[in-house]
C-alpha cells in the first residue's frame, strides 16, 4: 500500500447545530461530486439546509487525485484513466468484481482524521453518525464497520457493496457490536441498481446488523426529498435521546 502522508486535511463544508452541539454526522457525497455541491443539492430538494438541533453536519470533499494523498499512482478507472472526486477507484461500477481494497482502506485512514477530530472535539464516537450517497455509501459502511464499529450508525442512500466485499468478510468474525443500518434505494435506479442495494441489505442484516430498508418508487440514481425525510425522521428518536 502506497504510504499515506502524516497529516492529510480534506477540504469540508460544515452546517452548525441549530443549539449546543453534542453529536457529529459525516455525509460523503458521491463520485465526480464535493462536500459543498452535495450540501447544495440537498438544499435544493429539501428548499433549505439539512440541519439538526444537537448534530453538526460535516460534507468532506473527496481527492481529485490519489496522486496528491501519496494513495495510489492510479486515476479513476471507471472514467478511462480520468481524475474525479472520488473516495476509492474501482474496476468498473458492478457488484460482481473484485473491490479495489488497497484505495478503500488508505481512505479508510484519511477519514479516521475527521472522527478522530470530533472525539478530540468532544464528542464520544458513539455520537457520530456516517453515511453518503452512492459511493459515499459505501466508503462509509467500509468506515464504520472494518474500522469504526463503536459509531452510533451508518445510512446509505442509493449505494451497494460487492459481493465478495471485505465489510461482509470482518463482520463474519462476529464478537461485537455493529452499528444500525438505515438504507434507501430507488427502484427505478439504473447506475446502481436497486438489486445490489436490497442484496447488501440483505446479506449485513445475516450477519448480525440491524437494519432497515426503504424501497423509493420511480426513482432515479439520485437525492429525493422522500428519502431524506425518511432519513430525518429515523434520526428523530436519537435526537431526542441526545438533546441536552
Amino acid at each position: 500500500m502506497a504510504a499515506l502522508p502524516s497529516a492529510v486535511h480534506l477540504r469540508r463544508c460544515v452546517v452548525s447545530p441549530a443549539g449546543r452541539h453534542s453529536a457529529s454526522l459525516i455525509f460523503l457525497h458521491g463520485s465526480g461530486d464535493s462536500g459543498q455541491g452535495l450540501r447544495q443539492w440537498i438544499k435544493q430538494v429539501l428548499n433549505q439546509d439539512l440541519t439538526f438541533q444537537h448534530i453538526k453536519i460535516i460534507y468532506p470533499t473527496a481527492p481529485s487525485r490519489y496522486a496528491t494523498l501519496n494513495l495510489a499512482s492510479r486515476p479513476y478507472t471507471p472514467l478511462k484513466g480520468g481524475f474525479s472526486n472520488v473516495w476509492f477507484d474501482r474496476f468498473k461500477i458492478s457488484n460482481d468484481c473484485p473491490e479495489h481494497l488497497e484505495s478503500i482502506d488508505s481512505m479508510c485512514q484519511v477519514l479516521t482524521g475527521l472522527i478522530d477530530d470530533e472525539v478530540k472535539n468532544g464528542i464520544e464516537k458513539s455520537r457520530i453518525l456516517i453515511g453518503g450517497f452512492s459511493m459515499g455509501g459505501c466508503m462509509a459502511m467500509h468506515l464504520a464497520y472494518r474500522k469504526h464499529p463503536g459509531v452510533a450508525g451508518v445510512f446509505v442512500l442509493s449505494g451497494f457493496l460487492n459481493k465478495a466485499s471485505a465489510v461482509y468478510q470482518d463482520l463474519q468474525q462476529g464478537g461485537r457490536a455493529f452499528p444500525e443500518l438505515f438504507q434507501c434505494h430507488g427502484t427505478a435506479d439504473d447506475l446502481v441498481l436497486h438489486a445490489w442495494g436490497e442484496e447488501t441489505n440483505s446479506n449485513l442484516k445475516s450477519l448480525g446488523v440491524s437494519t432497515t430498508f426503504h424501497s423509493l418508487p420511480d426513482v432515479y440514481h439520485e437525492l429525493s426529498r422522500p428519502e431524506l425525510e425518511r432519513l430525518n425522521c429515523h434520526e428523530a428518536a436519537r435526537r431526542d435521546r441526545w438533546a441536552e
